[in-house]
Formats: C-alpha cells, sequence, structure tokens
C-alpha cells in the first residue's frame, strides 16, 4: 500500500462532465434544504425585531460570499476532486487534511445526509399517509440517489437541475405570492388581515445573548456554497465555470433566502411564527387555503431529497480524493470501469449513512452540532489562500478574489468567530467534537506507520 509521502501511481481523475448548470444546482441543491422552512421559527424565538433578523440574513449572506470568493481562487488554481480537502492539503500538508478527510467521511458527511434523508422520510409519510419505517424509507431514498450518483455523473447532474429548479422555482413562487399580497394591504388598509407587517415585539432575549444561535442558524442554512468544490474536478472548463458558479450560485441564494423571510415576516406576526413548527405551511394556507399545507409537504419533500441528492453526489468526492492521495485505502478511490463515477466512495458513503440512520439515537441533531467544528475547517480552507499567496506569489491564478486581502480576512475571522462563539455557548459539547478532531491526529501517524 501507498504510503501518505509516497503514494503510488496514482489513478487519474474523474472525467470532466459536468457544465455550468449541472455545477450551479448541485451548489445550489445542497444549499436548500429544510433549513429555509425551519430556522425562521428559531430565529423569532430569539428576537423580536423584524428588521435585525433580516440584516442578520443579509449579513449571513455576505460571510457565504466572502468564503465563496476566496474559494473561488483556490478551486481554479487547484480543479481536482476533494474541495476543502485539497485546499487544507496544500496549504498545511497531509496530517490536517487527513484529520478533515476521516471525519468528514466517518461522521460528518453521513450523519448529515442522514438527517436530511430522515426529513424527507418524514414528510414522504406525512403526505401518503403510509406510516412506513422513517429508518427504512431514508435508507431506500439513500440507496436510489447512490445508484443514480453510480450510473453516472451526468445523470446525476441533470437529475440535480430537475430537483434544484423545482424548489427554487417554488420558492420564488411564494416570494411573489407573499409580495403581491403585501402590495394589496398596503393598497387597503383596511383589510388587514393577519398580516405581520414588520411589526416589533420584545425579544426574549438580548442581541448578544441571542447572537450565537441566531447565526448559527442562518450559516447552517446557508451551509453548502463550498461543496461544489468537491466536484471541481469533474467540472468542465473549471477555470471559467467555478467563479461563475460559487458567485452567481451564492448571490442568489442570498436573494431567496432574504426575500423569503421578508415574505414570512410581514404576512405572519412574530409571536404567531414563534408557535408554529415550519412558517411555509402558515403562509401557504393564508394564499392557497387547507391546500397549502400539502402543497408545502410537496416542497419540502423535493427541497430534502433534492439536498440529499447533492450531498451524496459531493460527500464521496472528499473520500476518493483522499483514498487517490494514499490517505484512506487505495480501493476507495477506485473508478467504475463503466460509469466513471467514485463507485466505491459512493457506495461505502451510504452505508455509512444507513448505519447513522439505524443505530445513532437524534443523528439529525448530531448532524447540526458537528457542523460547528466545519468553521474551523473553513477558516483553514481561507487560510490557504494567504500561504499560496505569499508561497507562489507568480502562479497563475485565472480568478483572483476580489478586495484581497480584506475579503478572505473577513472570512477567515468569521470563521475564528463562529468557532469561538459556539465554544463558549456550548462548552460540554463543542470541546467534545473538538478532541473527536483531534483524536485524528495520532490516527494519522499510525496510519503513516502502517500504510
Amino acid at each position: 500500500m501507498a504510503s501518505a509521502d509516497h503514494p503510488a501511481q496514482l489513478p487519474p481523475d474523474l472525467p470532466r462532465k459536468v457544465g455550468f448548470w449541472g455545477a450551479i444546482a448541485v451548489m445550489v441543491g445542497v444549499v436548500i434544504g429544510s433549513g429555509i422552512f425551519r430556522t425562521p421559527t428559531a430565529i423569532a424565538q430569539q428576537l423580536g425585531d423584524p428588521y435585525l433578523i433580516l440584516l442578520l440574513w443579509l449579513i449571513g449572506g455576505l460571510i457565504a460570499l466572502a468564503g465563496a470568493l476566496t474559494f473561488a481562487e483556490l478551486a481554479t488554481m487547484m480543479p481536482k476532486s476533494g474541495g476543502i480537502y485539497v485546499f487544507i492539503r496544500e496549504g498545511y500538508g497531509p496530517c490536517p487534511a487527513f484529520v478533515f478527510g476521516w471525519t468528514y467521511m466517518l461522521i460528518t458527511k453521513p450523519a448529515a445526509a442522514a438527517g436530511i434523508a430522515f426529513i424527507f422520510a418524514e414528510h414522504f409519510n406525512t403526505l401518503t399517509g403510509l406510516g412506513w419505517s422513517p429508518q427504512l424509507l431514508t435508507c431506500g431514498a439513500l440507496v436510489v440517489l447512490t445508484v443514480i450518483n453510480v450510473i453516472g455523473v451526468k445523470a446525476s447532474a441533470r437529475f440535480a437541475i430537475v430537483l434544484t429548479s423545482l424548489k427554487f422555482g417554488a420558492l420564488a413562487a411564494i416570494i411573489v405570492l407573499g409580495v403581491a399580497a403585501a402590495v394589496r394591504e398596503s393598497l387597503a388598509p383596511g383589510a388587514n388581515g393577519s398580516g405581520g407587517g414588520f411589526v416589533s415585539v420584545l425579544s426574549p432575549k438580548t442581541l448578544f445573548q441571542a447572537l450565537v444561535p441566531v447565526m448559527a442558524a442562518i450559516m447552517w442554512t446557508y451551509d453548502g456554497w463550498s461543496d461544489v468544490g468537491a466536484i471541481a474536478g469533474e467540472v468542465k472548463e473549471p477555470k471559467k465555470t467555478l467563479p461563475r458558479v460559487y458567485i452567481l450560485g451564492t448571490l442568489s441564494v442570498i436573494g431567496l433566502y432574504v426575500l423569503a423571510n421578508a415574505v414570512y415576516l410581514w404576512h405572519i406576526p412574530i409571536p404567531q411564527m414563534r408557535e408554529t413548527p415550519t412558517v411555509a405551511p402558515v403562509l401557504l394556507e393564508k394564499f392557497a387555503g387547507p391546500i397549502g399545507a400539502t402543497v408545502v409537504t410537496i416542497m419540502i419533500i423535493i427541497s430534502t431529497l433534492g439536498s440529499s441528492h447533492a450531498s451524496v453526489m459531493t460527500g464521496a468526492r472528499v473520500t476518493f480524493a483522499q483514498a487517490r492521495d494514499g490517505l484512506l485505502f487505495s480501493f476507495l478511490a477506485k473508478i467504475h470501469p463503466r460509469f466513471e463515477t467514485p463507485a466505491v466512495a459512493l457506495w461505502t458513503q451510504m452505508t455509512l449513512s444507513c448505519a447513522a440512520v439505524l443505530f445513532l439515537q437524534q443523528f439529525d441533531k448530531l448532524a447540526g452540532t458537528f457542523v460547528f467544528t466545519m468553521w474551523i475547517f473553513y477558516g483553514l480552507g481561507a487560510g490557504t489562500l494567504f500561504i499560496l499567496r505569499a508561497r507562489q506569489p507568480d502562479a497563475e491564478r485565472s480568478f483572483r478574489t476580489p478586495g484581497y486581502p480584506v475579503v478572505p480576512a473577513v472570512f477567515l475571522l468569521s470563521s475564528i468567530a463562529m468557532t469561538v462563539l459556539s465554544i463558549m455557548d456550548d462548552p460540554k459539547t463543542t470541546l467534545t467534537w473538538v478532541g473527536v478532531l483531534a483524536a485524528g491526529v495520532p490516527v494519522y501517524y499510525v496510519w503513516k506507520r502502517v500504510a
């Protein structure tokens, strides 16, 4: 077996078959899951000023955009499968890259993919009234999504385009309906209905107390903008396509999220929002009557299925890249001879995800908690840009991060702030996860010795 320092002759990277629309569908598909339907309630329970809530959604989007601009330069310099794993490897060496990759493969992606798919299963049962086992239905969905990904990246990208278009269009339709209704209410003040009209109420917490849970919820809802880097090795004309995907994809999500929340806050008073598990059904019932709840259930099914599919697609590429570097078992880097996809990595990921479904309790909470550690790796990834600018000043850069060094510094400092504030807010849980990451260091040295 090849060692980490002297890998054997590497297999080729995956073929470039994903175009602009496929790549942006994967990116937006990962980002838009169930968060935009559930997060507004959690935020309303913390704050009472709708204008402040919208400002924080915008700030969260700008942080994500700063990260996208930073990673766009790195991805065009290193358009290979693996995304953040590749950035960390090039910036800091194999040990930090191994720590990221092994936790990503064993815990982060399986639990996150399973958690999202489980929400799909719950709403599928609600829609159909079948009452099937959510665990088995979730595993069935993951098997089907894995098969689609194994069959071919082109088919997978097309599937992503269809699902992303449906859920993006559905959210856009809610915004259009909401804006039209708000205009009618403004022109006819007597028809006050049940609109909130951006009415402020008392906040149960101070801004300082609410900042960590609110920003954690917002950034969780934006999370996924970086995942397109995982399929950079399969994107056509990456130096041209990747910056457009990072920037346009992130901007479109920011616009969608800010406008959707503006519609929610206008039509649903914050006290009512605090008592509602998901705000979209309340809004759609106002616009469309009892059928509104059914429409929202279908939206959530499509949204979570699309997010799970894109998550399956991107997650396996990190495992593939790490194995290709000799930092995981070499069989995980095998490419299917007919379909030219990382089939072994995909099936391994599916197995681990199903294990999370069947054996872990509250794994969706587990996935949400572990997202905090991603900010450590986001920060390391952003730091790579500074390292490579200093180490390789004359390297070809088809895209340069606008506003350097301010823009990547803002994202790096945001990553540090999110990590520190999360530890201060819940030291017992977060430090446990830091311990899990730290355990990866001795595992790496054991791997070097035995590999």
